[in-house]
């Protein structure tokens, strides 16, 4: 099997670990009820998406 010619020093293999981490999500408010949502998808709580509504959405009742 290959054998590593050199030792990885601590920089490197640190900087390798910090590609391995999740990124936070990118949210944006909906234009029509102002909720975080992430991009490109339909709001769930509305149901609009470019400016029309694409699903019904059903109001909670307690």
């Amino acid at each position: 099997m290959a054998q590593p010619k050199k030792k990885t020093t601590h920089s490197r293999s640190r900087m390798r670990k910090i590609k391995e981490r999740l990124d936070p999500l990118n949210l944006i408010e909906c234009p029509h009820c102002h909720n975080l949502i992430p991009p490109h998808t339909v709001c769930p709580y509305c149901g609009y998406y470019d400016g029309k509504e694409v699903i019904k959405v059903e109001e909670k009742t307690k």
